[in-house]
């Protein structure tokens, strides 16, 4: 990771995605296809609970090699089917515990490509809370968002 990296309070992604934009929201609101690509690197979804609604919650649990390692417990705050889902976005150690003060907002649009595929944008700021409270997994932010949408598109590819 370089240095500017590193400080940046938000991360901008773009991808690509041989499916249609339906496909690929419902992806991100559907627990049985969460589990298959909802972790970054080593990482595994154990269980998922979405309540998909505005104020409704959408919880991971994940393992890694060593056991629990966590998850997110995040709240919807904006659904506009196959256009656009909003969270305040809350990582949770083993133990479930949220820190508020690392609090921070996770935007995903989606929008038509040519040959039926799904542009699909991530950005991911408000991440200075996290930053302070703890760097070594704001540091991790940029790659994991990277993994688990390489683990996005494998998984809409076998269905």
């Amino acid at each position: 990771m370089t240095p500017e990296t590193t400080h940046v309070p938000a991360i901008r992604l773009h991808r690509t995605i041989a499916a249609a934009p339906h496909e690929v929201y419902r992806a991100w609101l559907d627990p049985d296809i969460l589990r298959r690509w909802f972790a970054g690197g080593g990482m595994a979804v154990a269980r998922v609970e979405v309540d998909e609604r505005v104020g409704g919650h959408h919880r991971t649990w994940q393992t890694g090699p060593d056991g629990d390692a966590g998850g997110f417990d995040a709240e919807l705050v904006e659904l506009v089917p196959d256009e656009r889902l909003v969270f305040l976005w809350r990582f949770v150690g083993p133990e479930r515990v949220a820190d508020p003060s690392s609090d921070s907002r996770l935007t995903i649009t989606f929008a038509e490509a040519p040959r039926g595929a799904t542009a699909l944008t991530l950005v991911h700021e408000r991440l200075d809370g996290l930053r302070a409270a703890m760097p070594h997994v704001a540091d991790a932010v940029p790659a994991g968002w990277g993994q688990a949408l390489d683990k996005l598109e494998a998984a809409l590819a076998a269905v």
